[in-house]
């Protein structure tokens, strides 16, 4: 595994268990609003953590964490994923992974294998607007059509997610995007945030707050008990 980072305590990235997150590195799209280019391509070697340093921070929080998220990049991207997942399994953690959802198959064996509790997908837009949104003008949306499908017959809990993102998104978008995932009862709207180092931000900004309320209740037409993440 290459690893961009780790931060060493979450409340926030794993529902309702005390985390850590740790950072793949590399990623196969190239959002133009991603706020982590460096993990996107090839961080200096500062940046990056071992594996051995993560299992040796890992071990000293036995009783302390209960969970570790591992986010990106994209993880699934890593042909060892599944045995690094399994190796944080083993220590008595608890496993939450977030996926662009591009890697359907590998997702399905990985979930097969029970080590993960809680996976997290984003879910970039309407799949007519897919391309436009990773920035890949010939992206195959059946990748992430498969992806949902895996998720949701898998039995791990899960959610989905839209970083909402003005002009990529319009708040009419939602009830399409919404249905994409029917029958799904996490679904979260995410506000945009320009960190300053985005991939290439040019032009986008957040939503206004009016817009992105009716944004929330078009995709509550189809996913009642979608929300805004962070509030109640």
């Amino acid at each position: 595994m290459i690893l961009g980072g780790l931060q060493k305590l979450t409340l926030l990235d794993f529902p309702g268990v005390v985390a850590c997150t740790v950072f793949t590195v590399g990623c196969n799209l190239r959002c133009p609003f991603c706020h982590n280019p460096a993990l996107v391509f090839n961080p200096d070697a500062d940046m990056r953590i071992s594996e051995d340093e993560l299992f040796a921070f890992l071990r000293k929080r036995q009783g302390i964490l209960d969970g570790v998220a591992i986010t990106g990049g994209e993880p699934l991207l890593q042909s060892d994923i599944g045995e690094f997942i399994a190796k944080i399994k083993s220590m008595g953690y608890k496993v939450k992974l977030d996926t662009n959802g591009t890697f359907p198959d590998r997702l399905e064996k990985i979930l097969s294998e029970g080590n993960v509790d809680y996976v997290a997908m984003d879910l970039k837009n309407t799949f007519d607007k897919y391309p436009k949104t990773v920035g890949i003008d010939s992206f195959d949306t059946e990748l992430i059509k498969k992806s949902i499908r895996v998720i949701q017959e898998s039995g791990v809990a899960y959610e989905f997610r839209t970083t909402v993102v003005s002009p990529l998104h319009e708040a009419s978008d939602f009830e399409n995007i919404a249905k994409q995932v029917e029958g799904t009862e996490n679904y979260f709207l995410q506000g945009f945030v320009d960190s300053g180092d985005l991939l290439n931000g040019e032009g986008l900004t957040e939503m206004p707050k009016e817009e992105l309320k009716i944004a929330l209740e078009g995709a509550k037409k189809i996913i009642p008990q979608s929300k805004i993440r962070g509030e109640s």
